[in-house]
């Protein structure tokens, strides 16, 4: 019997990567593996391509996708943009961009004024330093490029000047001082990505979740990528993830949710296929206007990405 949720529903992928770690760029991290929150994520250290995503996501009606910036060299972050044109040109995706570039820098404007004139970009990723556990999250607070760094901050009204959107990528317990930030940047669509990382699900870190993601909702200027609910060491089951997506949703509104594989980084815990059931599965119960915008409306409107006439209804 064919599985309910392979339908025709129209799905933007809102995060994905692609790199060739055969080609000039590098991906160090991808090359030497590093002992981070994903744990042993040596399966996806290999090429990912264009037409091994079509693979993928061939059971699921993908009409467009926003592939964000992988985290290579940071002198390689034009050459990054400019290899992704050429796969958007041989393989039609990824139809945007979002890049990277540091904003508190001397030569940030000119790495942004680079940046924003590929046709194809829509954002920046500019990261914030973090703690690396809940444990140590105070060991960020206050340094160079932290979410206090007022130098750092006041980079990011860069994004605004060059109409791009941010994309802020936190974890958990990093999310009230980031709520912060946002207050400050009602005029900058930002979108926080994997959720707000929950990596930790014991009772009192999911307390701490909650209150900062209540707090991020609360700016009207942020969505949220329903995507990277991975924890190392444990299954993605709808059981454990099901609730989460349902609060983001609740919290946000379904006019501020996209869906977003995060792939290959999210297939450490299942297929393409299977994760986006998942997330079908978890959301089932809403209208299919509101679904419609979680799995592409919104993303087309945040990205402002166009699709041809014969897609032109999935807005």
């Amino acid at each position: 019997m064919q599985n309910k949720f392979y339908d025709d529903l129209p799905i933007v992928d809102a995060h994905h990567h692609l790199w060739d770690l055969d080609g000039p760029i590098d991906y160090h991290w991808l090359k030497h593996l590093e002992h981070n929150w994903l744990g042993d994520y040596s399966a996806f250290c290999r090429t990912y391509l264009p037409p091994e995503y079509r693979r993928d996501t061939a059971l699921h009606n993908v009409v467009a996708t926003v592939h964000i910036e992988a985290e290579c060299s940071r002198a390689q972050q034009i050459e990054e943009t400019a290899w992704l044109v050429g796969q958007n040109a041989a393989h039609g995706m990824p139809n945007v961009l979002v890049g990277h570039a540091w904003v508190d820098t001397p030569n940030a404007e000119e790495i942004l004024a680079k940046q924003v004139a590929c046709p194809l970009m829509r954002g920046i990723r500019t990261k914030p330093i973090i703690g690396a556990t809940a444990r140590d999250r105070d060991s960020a607070r206050g340094q160079p490029r932290s979410l206090q760094d007022p130098i750092w901050r006041k980079g990011l009204l860069l994004l605004q000047k060059y109409n791009l959107s941010w994309d802020l990528r936190v974890p958990w317990y990093h999310l009230e001082e980031a709520a912060e930030v946002c207050r400050e940047l009602p005029g900058l669509p930002i979108v926080l990505n994997h959720s707000g990382y929950p990596w930790d699900r014991d009772p009192e870190s999911l307390a701490g979740w909650r209150r900062g993601m209540l707090a991020i909702a609360a700016c009207p200027n942020v969505h949220v990528k329903l995507s990277g609910l991975c924890v190392a060491g444990q299954p993605w089951t709808l059981a454990a993830n099901k609730a989460l997506i349902l609060f983001m949703v609740e919290i946000f509104g379904a006019d501020r949710c996209m869906f977003a594989s995060n792939y290959p980084v999210d297939g450490l815990k299942g297929s393409w296929d299977y994760l986006c059931c998942q997330y079908k599965q978890a959301l089932a119960g809403l209208r299919l206007e509101d679904r419609q915008k979680i799995f592409a409306g919104n993303a087309l409107r945040f990205y402002r990405i166009e699709l041809p006439d014969t897609l032109a209804g999935t807005q």
